[in-house]
């Protein structure tokens, strides 16, 4: 396409007299000073766990509470945080009572089938294999650090690539350059992709720099595979949506109180849902959702996203390619 390179070293000098680059290592510094120094050092309090094995033969050196009877079990798990798990008979139970949050729920029984796959193998029933193969993988801090990263990388690239390429086409829009481009032989889908590729070439120099320094090179090398594909998605969707949008409105400013919007009413309740463990059944619509989902899974080695997730996402960005190059064209008509 006639003038790529062109447009490709004008976006990258633009990105660099804009500071996008030192802003960038800045937030990478800062980011990753709070996962090592702060966030792993929380004390995050283990669910507790109590056993009522009156035999003292299936389960050993585990780091259950140990009770003496079933009314014990019951009295210490009325908390609706603690777990109990009852081995005195032939088939191994597990006693909690509902949080009134599904997450927390899921999560609490996930942890107590780990305990019993881990220091009882010899009990079978649904769902310990599946789990433990979730779970039992990391230990407290690598699992804190991959949760994070996961989390800070999805805020990151829904922010970079939105606000990076608006700031650079409010720019050249005061600068005259979409009025320029208008009457050059320059082809519009070059335009778009070189905006696009730059923030999308950044945002996963980022992705993979973030992964490194946070989880480590070696680990790096397994879970990069399955989440550059999800981080290219994302860093596409929000830096062709950030295009569409600076193309429909007039400054920055409003601009900026757009994607203010978008934090609260887009961004937040996909974080309320994964962390706090509301349960909102129209959250499985959301696009961000499923997104936030496939990369934090790409952390943690997880099954991989549907086919469908793939299609729908292709479907999206071609859309979305689609409606930015109808604006373009009808901003170049206005402006030339």
């Amino acid at each position: 396409m006639r003038g790529i390179w062109d447009l490709l070293k004008k976006d990258l000098q633009m990105m660099y007299a804009g500071k996008f680059f030192l802003l960038a290592f800045l937030s990478l510094v800062l980011y990753s000073c709070y996962i090592n120094l702060v966030y792993v050092n929380i004390n995050q309090e283990a669910i507790k766990r109590y056993l009522y094995d009156p035999s003292d033969q299936y389960i050993q050196n585990t780091s259950c509470i140990r009770v003496t009877d079933r009314a014990e079990l019951e009295a210490a798990c009325a908390d609706r945080m603690s777990v109990g798990i009852d081995v005195s008979g032939d088939t191994p139970q597990i006693y909690m009572l509902s949080s009134g949050k599904d997450t927390v729920d899921r999560y609490r029984s996930i942890w107590a089938q780990a305990v019993l796959a881990e220091a009882a193998p010899h009990f079978k029933y649904s769902g310990v294999q599946e789990s433990v193969q979730i779970i039992g993988q990391f230990d407290k801090e690598e699992k804190s650090r991959r949760e994070m990263t996961a989390e800070v990388l999805f805020f990151e690239l829904s922010a970079v690539g939105f606000l990076g390429l608006a700031s650079v086409l409010f720019k050249e829009k005061q600068m005259g350059v979409l009025r320029l481009h208008g009457i050059m032989p320059v082809s519009k889908v070059a335009f778009i992709l070189s905006k696009t590729g730059v923030f999308l070439g950044a945002d996963l120099i980022f992705t993979v720099l973030l992964t490194m320094v946070n989880v480590g090179v070696r680990d790096s090398a397994a879970i990069l595979p399955k989440l550059l594909p999800h981080a290219a998605g994302l860093s596409v969707f929000m830096t062709l949506t950030g295009f569409l949008c600076a193309l429909w409105l007039s400054d920055f400013k409003q601009f900026s109180l757009f994607y203010l919007v978008i934090a609260i009413f887009v961004t937040t309740p996909v974080f309320l849902v994964e962390q706090s463990g509301i349960a909102w059944d129209w959250i499985v619509w959301h696009p961000m959702y499923h997104l936030f989902r496939a990369v934090k899974a790409a952390y943690f080695e997880t099954a991989a996203a549907p086919p469908s997730y793939y299609i729908i996402s292709a479907g999206v960005m071609v859309l979305l390619l689609a409606a930015v190059f109808g604006a373009l064209s009808r901003e170049m008509a206005a402006e030339g």
